[in-house]
């Protein structure tokens, strides 16, 4: 069978690692043919490994969309900000999409993202990863299984790491809510969505607290200079500094994305030239580093929610609790606890994941939907779906600058 042929529109992490990756792994399934990416480097390194010929190289995405469509499909992995015109552009030019999340970071930049894909019927899947991978697809099917009764309440947490913090929302290109996204979209998008999934109804109300606490000029240590590279008399006790976690010898991300370039040489330019070098205390980031969001749901399942930077590990950890047992789970450690509460016992399920991140759920997303453009088969990340756990996060947002509780139908109608 003949590959899906597809457009690369930002070969960056996402698109070269993940998306790239897939196609590299399974030529006969996926198959680019044309990139569109403003870095020369990166464009010539994606370019190199699907043997793209020069004709087909774009430097932005606009010059790619003003051809006749070429492919079946385009994957948009540009930045936050810069999801909303090419992905109408391809939809208008005829191409089903593989959309990064979030959506856009404005919500009627998002719904008119989905009425473009209604009046092309054109398909358009949203990276929620978590959907697709197999921990959350074992609690879901044993929500809808009745193996805990009822589900009645959640308790979600979504485990940041203090140096992933560090490097994507402090130094990193997340930093600035003017340039990406408040945290509770940019990072959280996935912990919505997923919750959204597994209550299986709608958010009906929800408040939500949060704030920039730690990473600020006034919680720098005494005689911090602005780099970590220029002599900081804490480097031996912070655990922040940049030069530990960049300068190691086994490169990998968030290593990788300093630098294009990824000697020893070029690293330690790069923390000395770019912002990964910066000391998290002396950035200009304006994003929170915790926040708590509460929500009442249609059905009256009701979620407790906590994002916080200052955990050790990255994780996602999970109770579900219902009228006749509880689940609770780690993703990240792929074993799931249940709780029968008529006969006190319990039983772990050990979760395998596949190669892919996000618990087995890149690749498993990036399947799904090739075989819906393949089959006409339907999609669980679908922007029609997508936008109620958008419009969560939007909502979680306005919230934490108000103050107040809000209603999400009276907040989508403003």
């Amino acid at each position: 069978m003949n590959p899906i042929r597809a457009i690369m529109i930002g070969a960056g992490g996402r698109g070269m690692e993940i998306y790239g990756g897939f196609a590299e792994a399974y030529p006969d399934e996926l198959s680019f043919i044309a990139v569109a990416e403003p870095d020369s480097e990166r464009r010539k390194k994606f370019s190199e490994a699907f043997n793209i010929p020069k004709n087909m190289q774009f430097k932005d995405y606009r010059s790619l969309l003003k051809q006749n469509k070429i492919a079946d499909v385009a994957f948009i992995c540009t930045q936050d900000s810069m999801h909303f015109e090419p992905s109408v552009m391809a939809l208008n030019k005829g191409y089903h999409i593989l959309l990064e999340k979030p959506m856009s970071t404005k919500l009627s930049e998002c719904v008119a993202i989905d009425m473009a894909a209604k009046n092309n019927n054109r398909i358009v899947s949203v990276s929620h990863v978590l959907r697709y991978a197999p921990f959350f697809m074992r609690i879901k099917a044993m929500l809808d299984s009745g193996v805990i009764g009822r589900l009645i309440s959640i308790q979600h947490n979504e485990n940041v790491g203090h140096w992933h913090q560090a490097h994507s929302y402090v130094r990193g290109l997340w930093r600035s809510e003017k340039e990406s996204s408040p945290m509770i979209l940019a990072k959280c998008c996935h912990d919505m969505d997923i919750l959204y999934y597994l209550a299986n109804a709608k958010c009906k109300k929800l408040s939500s607290f949060g704030s920039l606490t730690y990473f600020k000029p006034e919680n720098a240590p005494d005689g911090a200079p602005k780099r970590c590279t220029d002599g900081c008399p804490a480097e031996l006790s912070c655990p922040y500094n940049a030069v530990d976690i960049y300068m190691k010898d086994i490169v990998q991300w968030p290593i990788t994305a300093i630098s294009n370039d990824h000697s020893h040489e070029a690293r330690l330019k790069a923390l000395r030239k770019g912002h990964y070098g910066r000391c998290v205390f002396h950035c200009d980031n304006d994003v929170v580093d915790h926040q708590v969001v509460n929500m009442e749901f249609e059905n009256e399942v009701t979620v407790a929610f906590t994002m916080c930077a200052f955990t050790n590990k990255i994780s996602r950890s999970i109770k579900l609790m219902g009228t006749a047992g509880e689940i609770r789970g780690v993703m990240e450690m792929g074993e799931l606890e249940v709780t029968n509460f008529k006969t006190g016992k319990s039983v772990i399920y050990e979760i395998s994941t596949n190669e892919s991140g996000h618990g087995g759920g890149d690749y498993a997303l990036t399947r799904d939907f090739l075989n819906a453009i393949k089959t006409g088969a339907g999609i669980i990340t679908s922007s029609e779906d997508s936008l109620h756990s958008h419009a969560m996060a939007f909502a979680a947002e306005k919230s934490r600058v108000w103050g107040k509780v809000v209603d999400l139908d009276e907040f989508v109608a403003m």
